[in-house]
């Protein structure tokens, strides 16, 4: 009965459903690829799948792709003769995972209507389908569950935000989540939650972090040097890199590091909005504020024409973070001055960079807490403190180091969460 309801809801959803996707894809200069979306993957695409047996792995968005990083690694690694297929919902999300070397195949996932879902399933026919985090579908893991195809959730939370909603509608959830095979938790609370839901006790297990797992390096000053000269960025600069920002905090930094500008005179900003598509948005903000800029996608390999302090180059482009993390001296990690729930701080510290953010973490607590406890990083309790925490920073090249030497250590006591998450999955291939 419940599926029969909800089939039947999907169906009333379905026009809303297209013209969001369609919206979604057209605002953003990118096409909307429904014959993937329903479930039809193109014969010259199977083809590359071949006749191996097949591991799918869900990301939906930029985020779950990175955290899936590790594991892509250690499945290439251990299962060599298994295909890879990567999905994603979002298109930066396939953007990234689409220059990943582990993967095979990269598609975007089917709606969740049932042909959709039965054509997918029925042509690539995985071996295994991991999905990354928490991604909840009836229909896809009934239909896989009906084809005998284990279906397991990996690096599984549940945030403080979203726990009351799913609480509310555990009715809902409860049946799909015992599709699932296994489900591999971050942390004993997001089990607890997971249950709290309606997942099974008996296939609920805590296996770790896998943001935990990135490569991590100290940042070489010849290394530093060759990304700046990529970026024509003069190698005496200080360089602050505000990452992942979102609507509402760019004027915030802007706004400060105007104010720094007033008596630090070798500043450079790093502008990233978390949506590249914005980029218009803010060079608009650029414009009226008076800072000069360049963005990203104009800078050529041949420029000679070097960024001057008190400029700013606004990043229009995705899959470059780590690097320009890497050729700064200071990250600032948006998602954090207003109520958007933070990004990964953990990217900053794996190269050494000291990282500030704002009070609102919610949706990485864990990780906050953790570089609060190692000193690895800054929590500014509110857009007022911006300038004045900067200045801290940047004036202090001491500080920068015992804050970045904090963060590798932090990176060499964590991990281990793609080891206990790869022991599951080998129950099942």
């Amino acid at each position: 009965m419940f599926y029969l309801a909800y089939n039947i809801l999907s169906i009333f959803l379905f026009i809303p459903v297209l013209l969001y996707h369609l919206y979604r894809s057209v605002s953003r200069g990118r096409p909307p690829a429904f014959r993937e979306r329903f479930g039809h993957i193109a014969a010259a695409e199977l083809a590359i799948i071949g006749s191996k047996p097949v591991i799918w792995l869900h990301a939906v968005s930029v985020g779950e792709s990175i955290a899936a990083r590790p594991l892509l690694k250690a499945l290439r690694a251990l299962y060599p003769d298994h295909a890879i297929l990567v999905s994603n919902t979002t298109e930066t999300g396939r953007a990234i995972s689409s220059t990943f070397p582990e993967k095979d195949l990269c598609i975007y996932f089917p709606f969740d209507f049932l042909p959709a879902v039965r054509t997918a399933l029925r042509s690539i026919r995985p071996a295994l389908i991991i999905i990354m985090e928490t991604e909840i579908w009836p229909n896809f893991t009934r239909e896989a569950t009906s084809l005998g195809i284990p279906v397991m959730l990996a690096n599984g939370r549940i945030s403080d935000r979203s726990f009351g909603r799913y609480l509310k509608f555990a009715w809902f959830f409860r049946r799909s989540l015992r599709q699932f095979s296994s489900l591999c938790m971050q942390t004993e609370i997001d089990r607890e939650r997971i249950i709290a839901i309606g997942a099974a006790p008996e296939q609920t297990v805590v296996t770790g972090n896998l943001k935990y797992d990135i490569p991590f390096h100290p940042v070489e000053e010849e290394e530093r040097a060759a990304l700046r000269a990529k970026y024509a960025i003069p190698h005496f600069l200080t360089v602050i890199v505000a990452a992942s920002t979102h609507p509402g905090e760019e004027e915030l930094i802007l706004s400060a590091y105007r104010e720094l500008l007033t008596t630090c005179d070798n500043l450079f900003l790093l502008l990233v909005p978390r949506h590249p598509e914005r980029a218009f948005e803010v060079a608009a903000l650029l414009d009226r504020m008076n800072l000069p800029y360049r963005r990203r996608t104009t800078i050529k390999p041949s420029d000679e024409t070097l960024f001057k302090a008190g400029e700013v180059l606004l990043v229009d482009t995705i899959g470059e973070m780590m690097g320009l993390y890497a050729l700064s001296d200071l990250a600032f990690v948006g998602g954090s001055l207003k109520p958007t729930g933070g990004h990964n701080l953990l990217e900053p510290a794996s190269l050494g960079i000291p990282s500030l953010f704002g009070p609102y973490m919610n949706n990485f607590r864990e990780i906050a807490d953790l570089v609060l406890k190692y000193g690895a990083g800054i929590q500014i309790n509110g857009s007022e403190k911006l300038a004045e925490t900067v200045r801290t920073v940047v004036t202090n090249a001491t500080l920068r180091q015992v804050l970045g030497q904090n963060g590798l250590k932090m990176m060499r006591d964590t991990g281990g969460a793609t080891k206990h998450q790869m022991q599951e999955i080998a129950r099942f291939l």
